[in-house]
């Protein structure tokens, strides 16, 4: 006698493995593509050009320095230039910073400071030296200037002092009269560039100690820049150090000091 089997219905859905050609492309996103080809290719002529231009017309080689001393700080300018851009819009993204490049090289071509010349080498240790010294002053200075504020006694004899600073370069003798206006209690009033003398204002010179104490501060300030921006060894003069001395005292309006 035969025997009939069951047999079971096949699936109506059935798996194909085979890679499914891709959907067709509608006509708005086929043109969206096609403008967006056609204006990579237009921006990367449109830049092609525009460093042409620069070359022909602004000599990047010569705005960035002739040696590399003042390629660094050209670069550094344009990196601290981003880096300030980045934080104002405080998001981090490659269009933020490629933006914040952008602006710093237009900020620094079309308006240009006057060249500073690069005349040694900074000395990282000797610059923490500087600054603890600077912020132990302050705090020691603001404590005896207020003191002096609020004491019952009348005020202590102020006097304008003369110091020479043996410093040679423009740029480290305005750091360093820049140190002594952070100071309270000494403002630089005038200084003699030929000489390199500086008339400071001492708040107090009510002693023969306090006068002492102010000179102290001074070759130790003159010894620590020196140390850290101007050493014998590695000091080259630019081209541009003493292009004011031959300029007579006579040629500047100077103070009755």
């Amino acid at each position: 006698m035969p025997c009939w089997g069951v047999v079971g219905e096949m699936s109506s859905t059935t798996t194909d493995s085979r890679p499914q050609p891709p959907p067709p492309r509608g006509p708005i996103r086929a043109a969206l593509v096609n403008a967006w080809r056609f204006s990579v290719i237009f921006l990367a002529w449109y830049i092609a050009r525009t460093i042409f231009w620069f070359r022909a017309k602004i000599q990047i080689k010569r705005w960035f320095g002739g040696n590399r001393r003042e390629v660094a700080v050209r670069l550094w300018n344009v990196a601290w230039l981003t880096f300030v851009w980045v934080l104002l819009w405080g998001t981090y993204d490659l269009a933020n910073v490629f933006t914040g490049i952008g602006v710093a090289l237009l900020v620094l071509i079309a308006l240009p400071l006057p060249r500073v010349p690069v005349e040694g080498r900074i000395h990282p240790l000797t610059l923490i030296e500087l600054a603890a010294r600077l912020i132990a002053a302050f705090f020691i200075s603001s404590a005896q200037v207020a003191w002096a504020a609020i004491r019952p006694a009348k005020p202590p004899l102020s006097a304008v002092l003369r110091a020479r600073l043996a410093i040679k370069s423009d740029m480290v003798l305005t750091l360093a009269v820049d140190y002594l206006n952070l100071v309270p209690g000494t403002m630089v009033v005038e200084i003699d560039h030929s000489r390199r003398l500086l008339y400071v204002h001492l708040f107090d010179a009510s002693s023969p100690e306090k006068v002492k104490a102010f000179y102290k501060q001074i070759e130790t300030i003159e010894r620590l820049f020196i140390k850290g921006f101007e050493r014998d060894d590695e000091w080259r003069a630019s081209p541009y150090h003493g292009i004011d001395d031959d300029l007579s005292a006579g040629d500047y309006p100077r103070g009755g000091i």
